[in-house]
């Protein structure tokens, strides 16, 4: 008998724009207490300072609001877990966009503060099942802003990196949809039932090919808390470092992940 095919998940409409407007209300409130002095530190993202970091994300919201001017596509002609395989396509023109934003806003919390607005304003005219021409292909609203989760999260991190003691905290909702979307990405490129990869509370997935389990301890696992998979999805921690550094517990001779690591940068 085939195996059963797996549910795609779903994601609910209105805690997914909760979570956005919260992970993002926290970057606001911190980079409205940045310095000067704080805003040119270099960050892990190349040539990028913290202040382009900040100008990006504000630009990986309004990138819903440009969306959303285009006339709506026929039909959907991409999944959610096609996404993260077409971010390092745009990575030279988002940076080329970053560092002109940076250039003019020098005020970025009033940056920040007019991308909400507007988009808070648009969010309120279309419902979720409403198609974006997006640079991945045609998604769904509510799946575009699953993918704003990944950018919030993923770029908190990286201004918790950048700025010593700064620790902006990560929306428990944020995180976990960020999460359970690039587990789910590693499960779809990675197919197969071998391997359990862990990441408590947010997410169970089996993948990898060879013999699968049906009851019991499965012969492979890998477990990692959230923010550790998230660094490790998106080439922020390399697999062996984590390893080494006991960020990560791996067991069993197919749980060796770092081939199919980063999912996206």
């Amino acid at each position: 008998m085939p195996p059963a095919k797996k549910r795609t998940r779903t994601y609910d409409p209105v805690r997914t724009r909760d979570a956005v407007w919260a992970q993002f209300a926290r970057v606001r409130e911190a980079v409205g207490g940045l310095t000067d002095e704080q805003l040119a530190l270099p960050t892990r993202l190349g040539d990028w300072t913290v202040r382009e970091l900040v100008a990006h994300i504000g630009a990986a919201l309004s990138a819903v609001d440009r969306a959303l001017d285009r006339p709506e596509p026929a039909r959907q002609d991409v999944t959610l877990l096609d996404w993260p395989s077409t971010t390092a396509a745009d990575s030279a023109a988002l940076a080329e966009y970053a560092h002109r934003l940076a250039e003019e806003n020098p005020d970025l919390d009033a940056y920040l503060g007019a991308v909400e607005e507007r988009l808070r304003a648009r969010l309120g005219e279309h419902p979720g099942t409403r198609l974006l021409a997006t640079s991945a292909g045609a998604l769904p609203l509510t799946d575009c802003l699953v993918t704003r989760t990944v950018e919030l999260v993923v770029h908190t991190d990286d201004l918790n990196a950048a700025v010593p003691g700064l620790a902006v905290p990560h929306d428990r909702q944020a995180l976990a949809a960020c999460t359970r979307l690039l587990a789910d990405t590693l499960a779809a490129r990675a197919p197969g039932g071998s391997t359990e990869v862990r990441i408590p509370p947010y997410a169970v997935v089996q993948c990898v090919e060879g013999p699968r389990h049906t009851r019991g301890t499965p012969p492979n696992v890998v477990e990692t808390d959230p923010l550790t998979w998230v660094r490790l999805a998106t080439g922020r921690t390399a697999w062996r470092d984590a390893v080494e550094a006991a960020e990560v517990s791996a067991s069993g001779e197919r749980s060796d992940l770092g081939g199919l690591l980063p999912l996206m940068r």
